[in-house]
């Protein structure tokens, strides 16, 4: 199978796992990047992992490409493998290490996108998109309650926000689902997100769920 013939493949494959369109772009660019660096291997059965170590290797040291730049390389080959291979290849240890203390303030829409795309567990799936999709500060989020969330006429109310003023954010339907598939599985009784001991949900389990996303991709 050829380079081209590859990146179409996974291109099809990714669109039928409902990736969103800026998605698949992004990990087709990756894709296109490796498949090139690789290209005279036969087939991607051939690739050595030290060959892989060596591109990224190479991509951190000479061009010194950014830490989401490097995650999106790394999520794209495990990706090329999982979808053409049907092979799943462990590459975490190639991902940047380092610590969050906090959220960060600023992720583009792209990062976001793959965060949520990255993200199995319906909770945490849950949490990150609530945070994202509504612009809520982390506190507001860990303030939420279930009388909180209007389903009905898609909005959320968020109380106690900047300047000690409530406001109000839409819900878009997407979050609806996801909150509503969260509550059937968690059934929550007071805040919206809760701890094992049905207490407000902490700031520092926050942080790492995200931190484990972004390690782990």
């Amino acid at each position: 199978m050829d380079n081209e013939t590859i990146l179409k493949t996974f291109e099809k494959k990714l669109t039928t796992q409902r990736y969103a369109n800026n998605t698949v772009k992004a990990y087709k660019d990756y894709a296109r990047l490796f498949l090139k660096y690789v290209d005279n291997y036969p087939s991607l059965e051939s690739i050595p992992i030290t060959i892989i170590e060596s591109f990224i290797n190479e991509k951190v040291q000479k061009e010194k490409i950014s830490i989401s730049y490097q995650k999106g390389l790394v999520g794209a080959i495990k990706k090329i493998y999982e979808l053409i291979l049907n092979e799943k290849i462990k590459l975490d240890y190639l991902y940047p290490k380092r610590h969050l203390n906090k959220l960060p303030k600023f992720f583009s829409k792209e990062e976001i996108r793959l965060l949520l795309d990255n993200t199995e567990n319906i909770k945490h799936k849950a949490i990150l998109t609530t945070i994202y999709s509504c612009g809520l500060r982390l506190s507001e989020l860990l303030n939420l309650k279930i009388k909180d969330i209007r389903s009905s006429d898609k909005m959320i109310r968020i109380n106690q926000s900047k300047g000690n003023k409530d406001r109000i954010v839409s819900l878009p339907d997407k979050l609806l689902d996801i909150l509503r598939e969260y509550y059937l599985i968690y059934k929550p009784s007071d805040y919206l997100f809760e701890g094992e001991r049905g207490n407000r949900y902490s700031e520092r389990s926050v942080q790492l769920i995200l931190k484990k996303i972004i390690i782990n991709g």
